[in-house]
């Protein structure tokens, strides 16, 4: 039985109209636009704009846009693959994961993955309130604590919605955060005189070549495995690889470089201290705000279809709600400040995961798939080894910068991977 059998042959829908669990029927397959719009506002996310300055202060305009250049084609080659499968299974990328990994083995996926979308969550959450107690001039902690509790629930509503209430929210937040970048682009360019003036501004921090292109990767390494948790509405395979490059290659990489353009004209790598530096804190709250509201609710939506696959649910929103209390405790506690060291553990430890997936379909599932009731394997060495020697590997590229860690990853995994299935299919 294919895919296609599973998903057109369903005979019960789901609890979750969207679909945590099981294949997305054609009858609920969406056009390249709807998709593109989705993974652009997922992607189009203020924190990227953080990481962006953090890189921009450390290197010369001219170095930067080849580490942006280098660690785009990375991610955005990486993620639509992953899109691809989305589209191509109906699936989330946890449940692709039980094929790849096992019945059991794809918990320890389901549990990585969403829990650093947990992680993202937080820091989103923390910086709404850290720039609001900025923007008023509170002292007191309790305040911004209030904040980040309020638009925590507001964000978990949303993804509580589902899908159709992310592409609405997308169609608001994307222009707010698109209006704040390229705000803060133009005082930018007008402080150092133009594009040109960009080119002649020495670095104020340092960091190395492989760290930044890592970093780079790790702003979406995570989020951009779980592709296929949107893609998979897409009603080609196409159409996910368009929509993955819309949002992962012009969307995020547009959001580094308004960020890191920003650090070099001003000479400031922290981009909360960037936006009051310019006496901007008030509309960058507002526009933030906009923005983030939708980015973490697709975190939210990503840690609840996680918990769900890890608990064989048909229901999210226990698993979101759950997440949510959990994402806004790690920001009471003040996870945004550490953005730049979880990007970096980003992008050694989930890129890996992508890679293995990649090598096992290519290897066995190309012409079509089994249904999840007949899966019998509860850990598959096949995936677990690759993927334990992928993560190896990008994290000794990253330690000693030897190439580009999340690049390493993905190739070692996906080779392994395939050569272990093909060798294991043979013997």
């Amino acid at each position: 039985m294919t895919a296609a059998d599973v998903r057109d042959g369903a005979d019960e829908p789901p609890v979750d109209p969207d679909y945590p669990v099981t294949p997305v029927p054609r009858s609920a397959r969406r056009g390249v636009v709807s998709i593109s719009v989705v993974l652009i506002g997922f992607t189009v996310f203020a924190p990227t704009l953080m990481a962006g300055a953090s890189i921009g202060a450390a290197f010369r305009f001219s170095e930067f846009l080849a580490v942006l250049a280098v660690g785009s084609v990375v991610l955005g080659a990486y993620v639509a693959a992953i899109g691809f499968l989305g589209a191509r299974t109906g699936l989330t990328t946890v449940v692709m994961s039980r094929y790849t990994f096992g019945t059991a083995g794809s918990k320890v996926v389901s549990l990585l993955l969403g829990g650093t979308q947990i992680g993202w969550y937080g820091v989103a959450v923390g910086s709404i309130g850290q720039m609001t107690a900025l923007a008023f001039g509170w002292e007191s902690t309790w305040a911004p604590a209030l904040v980040m509790i309020a638009v925590s629930i507001l964000m978990m509503l949303t993804a509580l919605y589902g899908y159709e209430g992310m592409y609405w929210v997308s169609l608001i937040s994307t222009p707010l955060i698109l209006i704040l970048a390229f705000w803060i682009t133009g005082k930018a360019l007008a402080e150092v005189g133009g594009v040109s003036g960009l080119f002649d501004i020495a670095p104020t921090t340092t960091m190395s070549w492989a760290a930044a292109v890592t970093t780079v990767v790790g702003t979406f390494a995570s989020a951009g495995t779980q592709a296929a948790n949107w893609t998979r509405f897409a009603r080609r395979g196409r159409d996910a690889v368009i929509a993955c490059a819309m949002g992962f290659v012009i969307g995020n990489g547009l959001m580094v470089f308004f960020g890191a353009v920003s650090a070099l004209a001003f000479g400031e790598g922290d981009f909360t201290s960037l936006l009051l530096g310019m006496g901007m804190i008030g509309w960058g709250l507002f526009f933030l705000f906009g923005n983030l509201w939708k980015s973490n609710a697709d975190a939210a939506y990503a840690f609840g279809v996680a918990g769900a696959e890890i608990a064989s649910s048909t229901r999210k929103g226990p698993f979101i709600m759950g997440g949510v209390a959990i994402g806004t405790v790690l920001a009471l506690t003040g996870v945004e400040s550490h953005i730049v060291g979880y990007l970096s553990l980003l992008g050694v430890l989930i890129p890996p995961l992508g890679g293995v997936l990649i090598g096992d379909w290519i290897a066995r599932w190309r012409r079509g798939q089994p249904a999840l009731e007949t899966l019998t394997e509860k850990v598959r060495w096949q995936a677990i080894v690759p993927y334990v020697l992928g993560s190896l590997s990008a994290w000794v590229s990253n330690e000693f910068g030897i190439g580009i860690a999340p690049l390493n990853g993905i190739v070692v995994a996906l080779v392994l991977a395939w050569v272990f299935e093909i060798r294991s299919a043979r013997s």
